[in-house]
């Protein structure tokens, strides 16, 4: 009818609520690595045929300094259970400091999400070179093994 106000949501809208993740399902993890350093040191773990958790999914990125706080915060809406951030040594930076502005915003992330009820030990920031691909599968296990720890991430958002 005109005039009146609608009481639904417009169609486009996404609702989302707070749930608890599915039980018996596995760890999961993202590893965000710079395309220059991390990624090559992870093509070489594989290459090399080195184990590492297959539950490990791996973004590649430039430069770990063009990684957003809100990427990583809405992996754990998403219900990532861990998120690596893997980059160049300091000093290395293929952009010359990205490296060193990643490790200034994780640590304020870190401390964020002790803050709002995540446990900052879900997210790790690794320095791992492209010759390094026993340094990554090494990083990823003990990783993962902490997060098992942990348990499943309790605060996602499921998506309808």
């Amino acid at each position: 009818m005109a005039g009146e106000a609608s009481t639904k949501p417009p169609a486009d809208s996404e609702h989302h609520e707070a749930q608890t993740p599915p039980p018996g399902e596995p760890i999961n993890l993202i590893a965000f690595c710079c395309n220059w350093c991390s990624y090559a040191g992870a093509d070489l773990a594989g290459v090399s045929r080195l184990q590492y958790p297959p539950n490990v999914k791996i973004i590649r990125v430039m430069c770990t300094g063009r990684i957003e706080p809100e990427f990583l915060l809405h992996a754990f809406e998403l219900g990532i259970d861990g998120v690596l951030v893997c980059g160049c040594h300091i000093g290395d930076c293929h952009y010359i400091s990205g490296n060193e502005k990643a490790e200034v915003r994780i640590n304020t992330l870190k401390k964020l999400m002790d803050m709002i009820g995540i446990d900052s030990r879900r997210l790790r920031l690794e320095w791992v070179s492209a010759s390094e691909g026993t340094r990554f599968a090494e990083t990823v296990k003990d990783f993962k093994e902490q997060i098992e720890k942990l348990g499943k991430n309790k605060i996602y958002i499921a998506q309808s």
